[in-house]
């Protein structure tokens, strides 16, 4: 027998709300439980609407989940994705919008350098702090490009407040929405890549490379990504970046208590079959297992490329969709704990590889696998020691990697691409590494692909390129299903922390109209 659970609510929504489109509705759905489905099922929360989020995985946090390992009678637990925080008001929001403060809850930690660039000459910069700060660190490579610094971040300002401040919650759902921002995006060059801008104001290769870079953590190439991205400086500076003490899942565990205590029900486990539509509308889901779960709205933390394709009923899948769109790299990540400690090494380091425009194009263009490594290597401990055991570090290192569009075999290729980044690594910023690893397993884009769902294995969804950024990317809404939404890396405004938990805002405001 098929077990059936209903959702119906114990009350009703205010009348203001039920005045306002598919806000009369008052049971929800949410598929998955990353950063875009915590912060949907929290403003659907605090909205008065009965909310039950289902996730296939049996822990929260999606690419933000943590992997607790139990080695030689000790705990190693790492991020499995995110490792700061850039835009930390955003969770303070949704802590407020239930009368709570993020602070009771988690305590967040400065990181100092941001980043640290590593360049292979030997040479690095420490990237972050004030305006006198960045522009002593890039004097150590070009006085000149010092001196342009500041016109470098007034540019990044005015992307900033039109990119993010005003289009970032704005829905598009057609070309009358994007009509309306093209005139901005024109004046600003959105049409630019972000390598292209900044070397508009710096010469220097290097100090081109470490203000470029940003659009890899959000699945871009910053030769082909547009220039809004360049966004993302100006928002380190305004609010700064912060860990949170004990690891970035606390912030997850956080989330899901906060939704916990204010009526949003969790089923882990769950996986989703398929969305069940009738009479034009989603009522409901259908587990793997069997089980259905009815509601009235139905908000998709998943891939919108996998929903669209897999999830639907004939007549609403597009079995095209992911054909079309062009998906980010991917990634191979590597976790290790040490028995001794590196004290030297930042919180970020970032390790460039000899070529830049060159290894790019490899990884996103012509899909092979790269030989000249570039590494971002996380070391929470250098902020918060508490996150790995008396002695010990814990670190994880990631390389982009093309992803599954390739015809890269992972099982016959994973070992020796791991001991090349092994090999990098002890020669240029953990000596001796071999010889102190009390711990260590590895993903590659297969675990993106099997267990994330991600089309390709992509790492971010879909790339930030200009025709698929805005409403060129997927609607936060269903084109033919109007009370099925979408949150997350492939939706609108894009991918990385900030931009999943904005995407919720969108889903608010399209639900209700307005947004807190």
């Amino acid at each position: 027998m098929v077990e059936t659970n209903s959702l119906e609510a114990d009350f009703r929504p205010d009348s203001n709300d039920t005045e306002k489109n598919l806000a009369a509705a008052n049971t929800a759905i949410v598929i998955g439980a990353g950063f875009g489905g915590l912060a949907s099922a929290i403003r659907l929360a605090a909205r008065g609407i009965r909310t039950t989020v289902v996730d296939r995985l049996d822990i929260p946090g999606g690419r933000a989940a943590e992997f607790t390992r139990h080695t030689a009678g000790k705990t190693f637990r790492y991020d499995a994705g995110p490792t700061v925080l850039t835009a930390p008001i955003l969770f303070e929001e949704l802590f407020t919008l239930l009368g709570e403060r993020l602070g009771d809850h988690v305590e967040l930690m400065p990181v100092k350098p941001w980043y640290q660039m590593q360049f292979v000459d030997g040479s690095h910069l420490d990237y972050g702090g004030s305006t006198e700060q960045i522009q002593a660190e890039i004097a150590k490579f070009s006085t000149a490009d010092a001196a342009a610094y500041p016109a470098y971040l007034a540019h990044s300002k005015k992307l900033f407040e039109k990119g993010y401040e005003e289009l970032g919650t704005q829905p598009f759902l057609n070309w009358r929405a994007m009509a309306r921002a093209l005139p901005a995006m024109a004046r600003l060059r959105a049409d630019r890549s972000v390598y292209a801008v900044t070397a508009r104001y710096f010469k220097h290769e290097h100090i081109r490379r470490a203000f470029s870079i940003q659009p890899l953590l959000v699945g871009g190439n910053p030769f082909d990504t547009t220039s809004i991205y360049s966004l993302i400086h100006y928002l380190e500076r305004k609010w700064g970046v912060w860990f949170v003490r004990g690891g970035m899942a606390r912030l997850v565990d956080a989330l899901v208590a906060l939704a916990t205590r204010h009526g949003v029900q969790f089923v882990w486990n769950a996986e989703v079959a398929a969305i069940e539509v009738e009479n034009g509308l989603a009522s409901g889901v259908r587990l793997r297992d069997g089980r259905t779960f009815a509601a009235d709205n139905i908000v998709c933390n998943a891939d919108p490329g996998y929903v669209l394709t897999r999830l639907l009923p004939d007549g609403h899948r597009k079995v095209d969709a992911i054909k079309k769109k062009q998906y980010s790299m991917s990634l191979f990540v590597w976790y290790f704990s040490t028995d001794i400690t590196y004290p030297d090494v930042a919180h970020h380091t970032i390790l460039f590889g000899a070529t830049y425009r060159e290894v790019l194009r490899k990884i996103f263009d012509t899909l092979e696998l790269p030989e000249d490594l570039s590494i971002y290597l996380h070391r929470p401990s250098a902020t918060d020691p508490a996150c790995a055991p008396p002695g010990h570090d814990a670190f994880y290192a990631l390389v982009p990697v093309p992803n599954l569009r390739s015809d890269i075999d992972w099982t016959t290729v994973a070992d020796t691409f791991k001991a090349a980044l092994q090999a990098t690594l002890e020669q240029r910023t953990l000596p001796g590494l071999g010889q102190h690893i009390v711990d260590e397993f590895h993903v590659t884009p297969e675990y993106f692909s099997k267990e994330l769902l991600s089309p390709w294995g992509a790492g971010f969804s879909i790339t930030p390129t200009l025709m698929q950024s805005a409403g060129f990317r997927f609607p936060n809404r269903s084109a033919t299903i109007p009370n099925l939404y979408f949150a997350g890396a492939g939706t609108h405004p894009g991918a990385g922390v900030p931009g999943v938990v904005t995407s919720a805002k969108v889903v608010e405001r399209l639900m209700f109209g307005s947004v807190q």
